[in-house]
Parts: C-alpha cells; sequence; structure tokens
C-alpha cells in the first residue's frame, strides 16, 4: 500500500525546502523520552496505543513497550501471519497514561474499543490500510501520530495524509498543534458532505452508521469515490497558461538566486536552470499523483528534481500555480480559491486551530504542516481529543 513519508523524510524535507541546517541538540537526547497520552475524548471504553517503528541505532523494524524496549518483529509469512500483540492499555476517559518512546521512526497508534490487527508478511509489518474493504481495521475507530526521535531531537506530528480520523493533538515542550476549533471535527465532515463532486464519497461509517472517518482523495480515487479526472479542469488551465509563459519555482528560501524555469511541451513541463539546461521534465498529473505527490509527480531526496517536484504539488493542492507564477506561493489567502482544489485538505486546515495540518505529502512547504519538535526534548505529549 502507498503510506505516509516517515517523519524523518519529513523533517529532512522541511529543513532542505526551508534552508535551514539543523543544530546539534546542546545536550545529549536520551535513549528514551517520556510520553503522556491524555485521553480528553469524552469516550468511554477502552483505550490502546501502538509504539510502531524503526530502530534508528539497529535499522531493524519492531515495536516498544511501555517502558520504551525494543522487539524486533519476527519472520512474516505468505498469506500474512498475525504480529505479536504489541498493545499497550492506553488512559481512560479523563486519565492519562505516561509510556516510555525510544529513538525511532515510527507511528504511535491509538484505536478506541477493540485491539488494531497487525500482520507480517516476509517484507515486513502489514500496517492498517483501511481504503481495502476487507482490511481487519475497516470498522475500527483509530488514529495515529507520526514522529522521528534521534540524536538532533524529536519531530512529532498530527497527519491527516492518509485519512482524517479521531482527534488529537501533539505537544513538545510549550509547542502544540493539531487541536482543532471547537465543534471542527463535525464542522469538517459536514463540510464534507456538502462539497459536490463526490468528496463525500470519502467518509466511511461503522456498521451501525457513525462516522469512522474521511480517506484522504489519494486513497479515495483508489476505491472509486473520486474520479482520477477531478483535477483535470485546473491541470488543464495550468497547461494552456504555461505554454505561453514560464513558471518560475524558487525551491530554496535561503537560496533566492537558485531559480528554475517551467515551460509546458505538448504532454511535458519541462524546468531548465538559469543557463538555460533543461534539468528535469514532468508529464501531465493526474490527481491522483497530485494528491499523492507521487508517481507523475515523483519527488526524489534530491537537490533539483524534488524541491521542484514538492513545490507543483503543493502549488497543485492548494490551487496556487494560476494565481502566480511565481512559486511556492506561500500567501495563505490565496490557497484553494478555486473551485478545483484539494477540498480534504481546504476543510481540514479550515477547521484547526492553528491553521495547520498534514493534509498531503508535502503540506510542509511554507511551513503550514502540524509539525512540532525540539532539539533537547524532556518528554512529549498526544492528547485525545473530543469530538464533539
Amino acid at each position: 500500500m502507498r503510506t505516509t513519508r516517515t517523519l524523518c523524510t519529513i523533517a529532512a524535507a522541511t529543513a532542505v525546502a526551508a534552508g535551514v541546517l539543523v543544530a546539534p541538540a546542546q545536550a545529549a537526547v536520551p535513549a528514551t523520552i517520556p510520553l503522556t497520552i491524555v485521553n480528553n475524548s469524552g469516550r468511554s471504553g477502552p483505550v490502546y496505543i501502538y509504539d510502531l517503528g524503526t530502530n534508528l541505532a539497529t535499522g531493524q523494524q519492531g515495536w516498544a513497550d511501555a517502558g520504551g524496549g525494543f522487539h524486533a518483529w519476527p519472520a512474516g509469512g505468505n498469506p500474512p501471519t498475525p504480529a505479536p500483540d504489541a498493545s499497550i492499555a492506553g488512559p481512560g476517559n479523563g486519565g492519562s497514561t505516561t509510556i516510555r518512546i525510544p529513538k525511532f521512526s515510527g507511528r504511535v497508534y491509538f484505536s478506541y474499543g477493540q485491539k488494531l490487527v497487525f500482520k507480517l508478511t516476509t517484507g515486513g509489518l502489514v500496517q492498517p490500510a483501511v481504503q481495502n474493504p476487507s482490511d481487519p481495521n475497516r470498522n475500527i475507530l483509530f488514529n495515529w501520530s507520526e514522529y522521528t526521535l534521534n540524536d538532533s531531537g524529536i519531530w512529532i506530528n498530527s497527519t491527516q495524509v492518509d485519512m482524517f480520523s479521531a482527534p488529537y493533538a501533539v505537544s513538545v515542550g510549550s509547542k502544540t498543534t493539531g487541536h482543532l476549533k471547537a465543534g471542527g471535527y463535525t464542522g469538517f465532515f459536514n463540510a464534507l458532505k456538502g462539497q459536490p463532486g463526490g468528496w463525500a464519497n470519502l467518509i466511511q461509517t461503522a456498521p451501525d452508521g457513525s462516522i469512522l472517518r474521511a480517506l484522504s482523495p489519494g486513497h479515495g480515487i483508489e476505491t472509486g469515490a473520486l474520479p482520477n479526472t477531478v483535477m483535470s479542469d485546473y491541470v488543464n488551465r495550468v497547461w494552456t497558461r504555461y505554454s505561453s509563459s514560464t513558471l518560475t519555482v524558487t525551491p530554496f528560501a535561503d537560496q533566492p538566486n537558485t531559480k528554475y524555469f517551467g515551460r509546458v511541451s505538448g504532454n511535458v513541463m519541462n524546468f531548465t536552470n538559469s543557463a538555460g539546461q533543461v534539468v528535469t521534465s514532468f508529464q501531465k498529473p493526474d490527481a491522483n499523483s497530485i494528491f499523492g505527490c507521487f508517481n507523475l509527480l515523483d519527488a526524489p531526496n534530491d537537490l533539483v528534481r524534488g524541491p521542484i517536484s514538492r513545490t507543483l504539488c503543493a502549488g497543485y493542492n492548494r490551487a496556487t500555480l494560476l494565481t502566480s507564477s511565481n512559486q511556492p506561493d506561500l500567501n495563505a489567502a490565496d490557497f484553494y480559491v478555486d473551485t478545483v482544489s484539494n477540498q480534504y485538505a481546504r476543510k481540514i486546515h479550515a477547521q484547526m486551530v492553528d491553521g495547520k495540518a498534514y493534509a498531503f505529502a508535502f503540506d510542509d512547504v511554507g511551513n503550514f504542516e502540524s509539525l512540532v519538535n525540539d532539539g533537547n526534548p524532556a518528554s512529549a505529549t498526544m492528547t485525545l481529543d473530543p469530538f464533539n
């Protein structure tokens, strides 16, 4: 399945885009730090916590127990075999639980009422993929945060790249992100239901009719909930404009003289450098490539194609490529104004207290992502928020 980028990739991409060098931590980051899960959800019943990821010291994939001890996954099989039970008892409503998280690049899952089902293949862990109607976690209410804890500190986010579901926020030190506005949970789903063009089809419900989540539009295309042509009108207008004019991309905030120039020729947008040499080319993207920032908008971890691609991806999702021929456009007032844009991302951002979200993979262009970090972390917090 297609999954969210790991946080170490996010952190690296953010630093590259901003032209920021991450300074060494002032003091050695401990092997584990406490993560407190606070349950303000208002929901009764059990909560289960999972800390899954890659051990940055060994490169092994596995899980951490409540004390931060690492356990490598055993060998999987084909068909997939059940994974060991990595669940940690979470807090009841109104309570809190503190676990220790090790130097990982991974995810902290939480589920309400039921444990999640994880299996192992010969290639490793099979994570929940609820766009698949046969996924065993399809009818479980759950969500996750991504984090990286390493020798340079912690990066932890509130992500909606794959789905919008159970609300939560993350904090390190005095920095917090991810809280919804009052009424924001219901407000998001009502707004999505009212958006013409099939966007309401992203919503998944439980057998009793209660809302579980909204799939990201990329996963919606996988399921047939959204057509892969949902962005075509906007792409066609971009193609028409830049067939006769130039799109200028300045991908690094601290390198204003590093510019790339895009012009459309047929089905390809070619980018040249200041010397007039073609450095990379992009085919006309479909909606799946735009929403996933992959495939025809692939972004390798380099200093040319990747930074150009992430800028284009943000411009397509936010529909700013026609508001300005100089990208990235970092004026939030320009975002999502066009009727053809990533309406899922638009409605998530509109409901966030700080306006920040990880509603698509490169929502960090211009620092509009819901990410907090600390170079010398003493602790972190995940708050399970109310649904109303």
